[in-house]
């Protein structure tokens, strides 16, 4: 659909930003997005740049209904991944199995393949199935010694699988191999490998180097942080697939 060259050029600049902030202000990214949607609701790209607003917001109901709207405007099935995941982050992992069954799959180019599978394991552990997840990883691109962009994030994905069936040797393994792909820092591989290994970031000063003032009473240092680091990077969550 053509638009108008100053409607056009208002609804570019607005996804525009939206690109630019869906990483470090998802929530400002989606205000951009909606201004876009309520310029030109009709244009393919400005659904799909709607939904991943939503969809980095966790608005998985609203992100699932533009992919929705996007698909039927292209008829591409490259959404079929994502909208997979908001289907798991709606609570229904069943509903993403069952997509990961359909033949749009089979029309996904590789790296939406490899997608599609981390959100079928995904949905396998939201359900409970770890051992079906390990299994549902398992695969050539897993196997592969060739580094693709998605590399790093299924090797990571297999070893926290692991990591919850117990198997820690393995896991430590390939946290090992996903860091050794991951050159973009996309994963958090290494302070995995570390919370495996025993490593922790603890207080420089500690309680014990409190200072005591002259007049008895304590002046407690500030600013120092404890304890292991967050791990805010997990494979197995909706939107991190």
């Amino acid at each position: 659909m053509s638009l108008p060259k100053t409607l056009a050029e208002d609804v570019a600049r607005n996804l525009v930003m939206v690109a630019r902030l869906i990483d470090e202000d998802p929530e400002e990214a989606y205000a951009y997005s909606r201004i876009a949607l309520r310029l030109a609701s009709r244009v393919a790209a400005v659904r799909e740049a709607a939904g991943f607003a939503a969809y980095a917001t966790q608005k998985y109901a609203e992100a699932l209904a533009e992919f929705r709207a996007a698909r039927r405007m292209t008829g591409s099935v490259e959404l079929w991944p994502v909208m997979a995941d908001c289907e798991r982050g709606l609570g229904r992992p069943e509903r993403a199995m069952a997509m990961a069954g359909e033949p749009e799959v089979q029309k996904l180019d590789k790296a939406g393949q490899v997608e599609m599978r981390l959100v079928a394991a995904g949905a396998r552990r939201d359900m409970g199935q770890i051992d079906a997840a390990i299994v549902t990883l398992q695969s050539p691109e897993l196997a592969s010694n060739s580094i693709q962009p998605w590399t790093p994030r299924l090797r990571y994905a297999y070893a926290d699988a692991l990591l919850e069936a117990g198997r820690e040797d393995e896991a430590r393994e390939w946290f090992g191999k996903a860091l050794e792909a991951d050159k973009d820092g996309s994963t958090d591989a290494s302070d995995r490998l570390a919370e495996l290994d025993g490593v922790e970031f603890v207080d420089a000063l500690g309680d014990d180097d409190e200072d005591e003032t002259e007049d008895g009473t304590v002046d407690a240092h500030e600013g120092a942080a404890g304890g292991a680091a967050d791990q805010d990077e997990r494979g197995d969550e909706p939107g991190k697939d």
